[in-house]
């Protein structure tokens, strides 16, 4: 039997930004961004106050760049530190109001407060919540309230800053179905245009379209979010979920013990991809990569590497799995290889120290590794391979 559900979305309003004026009221009010080496111009944006992106600031935007919209743009180094302290008292906060409380980034979290709504009406609860942590902590934030996760974080985005915004599945057709493909969340940055080909340019035409069409072209994710466009969410409010993500890896028993370089190279070419298509799928990046040889023997070793800058590509993952490997080999056959990724952060979260004169190439790059994903969704992992292993299979 179905029951009603009230669930919240809680999104902070520019997160790093906001925990930085709320330390330094002086601020408060001016153009404000995150980014790396603002005394050399290096780094790109990693989120910025609204004052900023009125002007045009954007995350992931280089500092010279924004700096040329806006000559007064104020840019602060990261502080991690105070943003996970920021972070922990913000969901202490909302751990006084319900036990299941699901916690998806650092600025970000679901709340089923099914058990007040014989109590309050859903909007002075969240007034109240929105208030206190305005109170308490000087930090601004948005909430969509629905009967499903979807919904409120639909609705969550409607209203920024300080909004708090209703969606119940009546009010779909009229406030969900016009909005634009691309603001649909589930709906991907570099899938946009392949939706749009096939005439879904709104949530609208999603929800209505034919699903033989979806199937075809999307898969069983297709029908997912079909059904999401429709209202439909049953996914259960998670306590747990967000320390799922600690770590993402892969390990493999090669088919006969080895020393065979290039064996070992294609296995960890292999476990490169799986792994990053793990992270791109949960949309993660890593700041540090491991590695686990087990011998003929059955000796098993690890070894790993803290990186400068978050990586999520197959080449950057084979890259550093190859310095550790070729620093940690004994030179004996080898059993079993793996690389698993940790210290891992979202991808809006993930910047990189771009070089003044080196971001272009890092932006070309990424628009090399995004067409390379599309070929292999769409025609397989085999369809796009290095030469070395082309030639080995020749």
């Amino acid at each position: 039997m179905n029951r009603a559900r009230l669930i919240f979305h809680l999104d902070m309003n520019s997160f790093f930004a906001s925990v930085e004026i709320a330390h330094d009221p002086t601020l408060k009010g001016k153009p404000v961004a995150i980014a790396g080496n603002p005394e050399e111009r290096r780094g790109i944006i990693v989120t910025s106050s609204y004052e900023a992106r009125a002007k045009g600031v954007k995350t992931t935007m280089p500092i010279w760049q924004a700096k040329k919209l806006c000559p007064t743009l104020l840019i602060l180094r990261p502080n991690g530190d105070r943003y996970r302290a920021a972070s922990k008292a913000l969901f202490d906060i909302l751990f006084t109001y319900t036990p299941l409380v699901e916690q998806v980034s650092i600025d970000e979290g679901y709340l089923d407060l099914t058990s007040y709504l014989k109590e309050i009406h859903p909007m002075l609860l969240a007034v109240n919540i929105q208030k206190r942590i305005l109170e308490e902590l000087k930090l601004p934030c948005s909430i969509g309230i629905s009967p499903n996760k979807f919904l409120a974080k639909m609705a969550s985005d409607m209203k920024k800053p300080n909004g708090i915004t209703i969606l119940r599945k009546r009010d779909i057709e009229n406030k969900l179905w016009p909005l634009p493909i691309e603001e649909m969340h589930g709906i991907g940055k570099r899938t946009v245009e392949k939706w749009r080909k096939l005439g879904l340019s709104m949530i609208g035409d999603l929800a209505k379209a034919d699903k033989e069409l979806l199937m075809r072209k999307f898969g069983e994710r297709g029908l997912v979010l079909q059904e999401r466009a429709n209202g439909h969410d049953g996914r259960p409010v998670n306590p747990h979920a967000y320390s799922v993500y600690k770590s993402i890896g892969h390990s493999s028993t090669l088919r006969s013990d080895t020393k065979n370089r290039q064996m070992i190279r294609a296995t960890f070419d292999d476990l490169a991809k799986r792994v990053h298509l793990r992270l791109r799928k949960k949309e993660m990046f890593a700041k540090g990569v491991q590695i686990t040889i087990r011998y003929h023997d059955w000796k098993m070793i690890t070894r790993s590497r803290k990186l400068v800058n978050p990586i999520q590509s197959p080449d950057d993952l084979m890259r550093e799995a190859n310095i550790l490997f070729e620093k940690a080999w004994n030179g004996e056959a080898v059993r079993l290889l793996g690389i698993s990724t940790y210290d891992l952060l979202e991808k809006k979260y993930a910047y990189k120290q771009l070089d003044l004169f080196t971001y272009q190439e890092d932006i070309k790059q990424e628009e090399i590794d995004k067409t390379m994903n599309e070929l292999r969704e769409r025609f397989g992992e085999d369809i796009v391979r290095k030469g070395w292993k082309k030639q080995e299979e020749e």
